[in-house]
């Protein structure tokens, strides 16, 4: 007699599948839901000159300070995809960096980034520095920039800055 399973035991296997099959976002980059980005209205195209390529600017003058961004990473760290809550394994980045026009506060624009692994935080402020640095000498939109970074950082890492061996 062939093995046969009640068709409720059937579609509780078939549900388990679907949501171990359903997409869920890499530690390395943010939940999109959670984290779309946000910019800082006070920087556009028209004013980088007085701002983030200004030679006497910086993030200093806008960056939240630990107290925020310690509070909400707490907060968000409860999150079950973060299945290491220890805040200080993370930094509270800032999806579209503050040196290309990211807002400093909004939690849109904030999300905990994992300091260790191949792609961990500090991996990724090469991508923001060389940003700026494209940005502020005409050879990329900020607009552009902030599409880049905040879309897929890790493929714009390889565009602008070079080979990337995490993510692949």
């Amino acid at each position: 007699m062939p093995f046969r399973l009640h068709r409720s035991v059937r579609l509780l296997i078939l549900a388990a599948l679907l949501i171990a099959a359903a997409p869920v976002p890499a530690l390395d980059m943010p939940d999109p839901a959670t984290t779309p980005g946000a910019t800082n209205p006070d920087i556009t195209q028209a004013t980088i000159d007085r701002t983030i390529c200004h030679p006497g600017w910086s993030t200093r003058s806008i960056r939240p300070p630990a107290s925020y961004t310690g509070a909400l990473k707490r907060r968000q760290l409860a999150n079950p995809r973060y299945t290491d809550k220890s805040p200080a394994n993370y930094e509270e980045d800032h999806l579209i960096p503050l040196e290309i026009g990211g807002a400093p506060r909004d939690p849109k624009n904030l999300w905990p980034e994992a300091y260790a692994g191949p792609c961990g935080a500090r991996v990724k402020d090469r991508l923001e520095d060389k940003l700026h640095a494209l940005v502020c000498t005409s050879m990329l939109t900020l607009a552009a920039a902030q599409r880049a970074n905040s879309a897929d950082w890790e493929a714009a890492y390889r565009q602008y800055v070079g080979p990337l061996t995490c993510g692949e």
